[in-house]
């Protein structure tokens, strides 16, 4: 897909309703948590933010996904957008996005221009309630990634991602004994599912909106 038509359908589609849950749970895996979608707001659960960030190569619309390292807890070596919890520093969870993306991938704030933010989406596993964050530029940044954080980025065409062949279906081991029938986006033969495809879901939904 061309940078500039992505723009325009994105600050198009924004402008309408937001697709929200219903566009969440074509990629939410199954059985559905109910706990997403009927969270309670007493269980103080942890703000964070996500950055999905277009950019241009020889004219095509990209987007960076990151690979996270292998470690010792409940979202090792998964693929996600840039992000992170919101510090108390932080003046809104567009600049916790921001930030995160700086620090993560070398992403400069001040070369990212907002379009504005989607549906939050509670993650269960880690308490976390995230908000997506569209933003872009019109030149490609200079990518670095932060090696503690980011095992590899993975430059996306957003071309892909509307290709029906991208989306697949497949159970799941979580965590050694959770079984999941899980939609997932197959980028360079990476596994995207769980809250990063939902979070995708429902982009996708406001990028077709746009057309409308």
């Amino acid at each position: 897909m061309e940078f500039d038509l992505a723009i325009e359908l994105l600050q198009k589609g924004l402008k309408k309703q937001l697709p929200g849950q219903n566009a969440q749970k074509t990629m939410s895996p199954l059985p559905v948590d109910p706990k997403r979608f009927d969270f309670k707001f007493s269980e103080n659960p942890r703000k964070g933010a996500v950055l999905i960030f277009i950019y241009p190569e020889q004219g095509k619309a990209f987007f960076p996904l990151i690979k996270r390292p292998t470690y010792t807890g409940v979202h090792s070596g998964q693929i996600a957008f840039p992000g992170g919890k919101m510090e108390p520093e932080d003046e809104s969870l567009s600049v916790t996005a921001m930030r995160e993306a700086w620090e993560e991938v070398g992403i400069l704030p001040e070369e990212v221009k907002l379009i504005g933010p989607i549906s939050d989406l509670f993650v269960p596993a880690s308490n976390f309630l995230v908000s997506p964050i569209i933003g872009y530029s019109e030149k490609k940044p200079l990518f670095v990634p932060e090696l503690k954080e980011v095992d590899r980025i993975i430059e996306t065409p957003l071309e892909l991602l509307l290709h029906l062949e991208t989306r697949k279906q497949r159970m799941l081991e979580v965590g050694g004994k959770i079984k999941l029938d899980a939609p997932y986006f197959d980028i360079e033969n990476e596994i995207v599912w769980g809250a990063t495809a939902m979070i995708l879901g429902e982009f996708l939904q406001v990028l077709e909106n746009g057309r409308g």
